[in-house]
Order: C-alpha cells, then sequence, then structure tokens
C-alpha cells in the first residue's frame, strides 16, 4: 500500500537531460469539456446498483452457513471462501461508486449503504469521504498532500517507519514479499489513515469520534460472528476471504497512480492510468479499472466510462493512457516505488531508477543559453488505447 506522505521535503528536481512531466493541467480542463459532450443520461445516477448490495449480502450469508455448517466438506469450503472474497471484493467497489454520489442520493443514505459495502474492512463511510473523496481527489499524486502517494526519497531518508515499510513491504524491486502489500494492503492503510485522520487534519473531533465508533462498530460484528461459528470457521468464512478482498481491490488500486509521475497540481491524464482487461473482471469490479474517467468525473457511474473514454480520446488522445491490467502489475514489480524526482522512480537500496510513465516526454535542458524543453516520443511505457466500446 502507499505510505501516507507527511509535508516535507519534495523531490529533488530533474538533472539536466533527464525526463520532466508535461505541463500538468487543471482538472477542470477535461471535465467542462467532458460534461458538455456527454448526454444528460449519462450524468444522471445509477440506482439500479442498488441490487447488487443485497445480492452479495445474500452470497456472503449462503456461504458463511456452508461454511461454517462443514456443507459439503472442505473442497466446498475451499470454493467458498474464493466466492466470499470477491463478494467481499464487490461489495467494497459498489461502495467506493456510492460514497461519490453516482447512485444514490442523500448523505445519510449514503453513510448507511456505505458503512454496509465497506464492512469487510470495517471502514468508515465518513472516513472514506475525507480521505478518498476530498482530499485524494482534489491532490492526486501532489507530493505531500495525497495520502495514497508513494514516498519521494527526502522522505524516505527522514522517516525510519517510511523507509522499513517500503523495503520490506512495498510492491516492486522484483521483490516477491512485495505481494504482502497486495494481500493486506487496504486494510493496512484504512487502520492508518484511521488512527492519524485527526492529528492531519482529514477529520475534525466530532466526525473522528464518529468515524472510530463507525468501526468500532464493525469490528463488533464480525467479533461476534467470530463467537457464533467459531475461531477455525471464521478464518475460512473472514480472514481468508479478507486477504483475497484485500489481493483484488489493492491490485487495482496500486496500478491507478503507481506508475505515474508526480504533479505540481491534480490532472487526472497525467497522474493517473487506467488498466483494460477481459469484460467479466470489468463487470464485477464495475469498471473500477476505468481509473482516469473516474478521476475526470467522480460523480458519475463507471456504468458510462466508455462514453467519457471516447470524449476523452477525441479530445487529449496524446495524453490519455491505459494499460493492460496485467502489464501495469507487472510493471509496478519490476519497478521502484520512492521518488527520485517527479518522473523517476528509484529503489534506494541498490540505487536503480526507472521512469514513470507519462503520455509525452519533456527532457530537461542541459545548462547553456538558448536551449529550450524538447517534447519526444513517450519513453516509459507503450501506452494502449481499449478497443472502442461495443
Amino acid at each position: 500500500m502507499p505510505t501516507s506522505p507527511q509535508p516535507g521535503p519534495g523531490p529533488c528536481p530533474a538533472p539536466p537531460g533527464e525526463v520532466v512531466a508535461p505541463t500538468a493541467l487543471p482538472a477542470s480542463t477535461y471535465t467542462h469539456v467532458v460534461r458538455a459532450a456527454l448526454p444528460a443520461s449519462a450524468l444522471a445516477r445509477a440506482p439500479g446498483r442498488l441490487a447488487l448490495i443485497p445480492t452479495y449480502l445474500v452470497v456472503i450469508a449462503a456461504a458463511t452457513f456452508a461454511i461454517a455448517t462443514g456443507l459439503g466438506g472442505w473442497p466446498v469450503a475451499a470454493a467458498l471462501v474464493v466466492v466470499n472474497g470477491v463478494a467481499f471484493a464487490g461489495l467494497t467497489f459498489i461502495g467506493h461508486e456510492l460514497l461519490h454520489g453516482s447512485i444514490a442520493g442523500g448523505r445519510r443514505t449514503r453513510r448507511v449503504l456505505g458503512w454496509i459495502t465497506f464492512l469487510p474492512f470495517t471502514m468508515s463511510p465518513r472516513l472514506w469521504e475525507a480521505w478518498h473523496n476530498q482530499i485524494h481527489h482534489a491532490h492526486t499524486n501532489v507530493d505531500g498532500q495525497d495520502p495514497d502517494q508513494y514516498p519521494t526519497l527526502a522522505t524516505y531518508r527522514a522517516n525510519p517507519s517510511v523507509r522499513r515499510f517500503m523495503d520490506w513491504f512495498a510492491l516492486g524491486g522484483g521483490r516477491w514479499r512485495g505481494l504482502l502489500s497486495l494481500a493486506f494492503g487496504f486494510t493496512g492503510q484504512s487502520v492508518q489513515i484511521l488512527l492519524s485522520s485527526r492529528r492531519r487534519g482529514f477529520l475534525p473531533a466530532r466526525a473522528h469520534r464518529l468515524a472510530l465508533a463507525e468501526t468500532a462498530l464493525g469490528v463488533a460484528l464480525w467479533t461476534t460472528l467470530a463467537l457464533v461459528v467459531g475461531g477455525g470457521a471464521f478464518v475460512l468464512v473472514f480472514v481468508l476471504p479478507l486477504i483475497i478482498a484485500n489481493t483484488i481491490v489493492m491490485a487495482f488500486i496500486l496500478t491507478n497512480h503507481g506508475l505515474s509521475p508526480l504533479a505540481e497540481r491534480n490532472d487526472p491524464l497525467l497522474a493517473s492510468l487506467s488498466v483494460t482487461g477481459p469484460r467479466w473482471v470489468e463487470l464485477l469490479t464495475l469498471g473500477f479499472g476505468y481509473h482516469v474517467e473516474h478521476h475526470v468525473l467522480p460523480g458519475v457511474s463507471s456504468r458510462h466510462a466508455r462514453a467519457v473514454r471516447a470524449v476523452l480520446q477525441a479530445h487529449w488522445p496524446e495524453r490519455y493512457q491505459a494499460l493492460p491490467h496485467l502489464q501495469a502489475l507487472v510493471r509496478l514489480h519490476r519497478t521502484a516505488r520512492v521518488y527520485r524526482d517527479a518522473t523517476t522512480l528509484i529503489d534506494p537500496r541498490t540505487g536503480a531508477t526507472f521512469p514513470t510513465l507519462l503520455p509525452g516526454v519533456v527532457t530537461a535542458p542541459a545548462p547553456g543559453p538558448s536551449v529550450s524543453a524538447s517534447r519526444t516520443a513517450p519513453a516509459t511505457l507503450p501506452v494502449v488505447m481499449p478497443a472502442p466500446a461495443r
């Protein structure tokens, strides 16, 4: 999981001849154009997706009952562990869209349903609104302001806890133990943000107390279930499915911005990446892979993401970025997660450096008169455009 950066020294400026990011554009540059191009129906809420909540809850309840009672023995239990894990992740993707306001109206309604959908992670909906909706979306990959940003080299050197996490648990550098970031990342970061949100100003005192209460209520529910079904069954109905859900969710979250450069302002096309995959994965994740599209219009249901993508590709084909999901994950595994500068990732233990993904590459000028930055073809990752919607 990304370690939440503290305000402090930023990345070093790029040396002469190094790659620097294209100029970041305000998010409104894209938002106004896309909104004007979409039909009114695409901007409306998608309340039909509410039906997925009871559907997943019934699946989880049935799987839990079957595991707890030993129905079908170990082969069935093993399969149902996976079913529960996928259902946990599915609820989380619904909660993400729900709390952005694209499914249901009314803050109280959204928070009640959000608490239910984030129950596998015992995530407080008001914490998520503050952390994700208000802060992350407003400051995506802006150094020291985005809670989900990976650290700069200066932060890595100055903060022992950040250094330990990055060395031992972060995905990257070819280290297989980085898979722990997938298996436990969302749970771990949720706890970290909850405990630090008051100190860091994410939530005022009363809202923080309510967030703690919402989290405690979720913990109490799962503790009660553990007492009812027993420790062994609880591992199968909750602990292992939670690891699966973490892995599914983090496999998308880490690709959203982890390969992208730091930006001086919130530019969704510069600092975000969409990932493509099979249609069935898109359906199970509610199109979460359309992440550039989501950051341009976070309040629009992802069922319209393909229409948003078409507008972005028509107006900014040179800036829109997408990769096959598996390719993005492999790149995360092989590259580093610490920023030496805005467009260069570094493994501090080996000194190996890697360019971030960029929609276009700008080379920093060498010292001397009359030398200006020049734009060249992208030299980081081959950016592929998803196939047109059918």
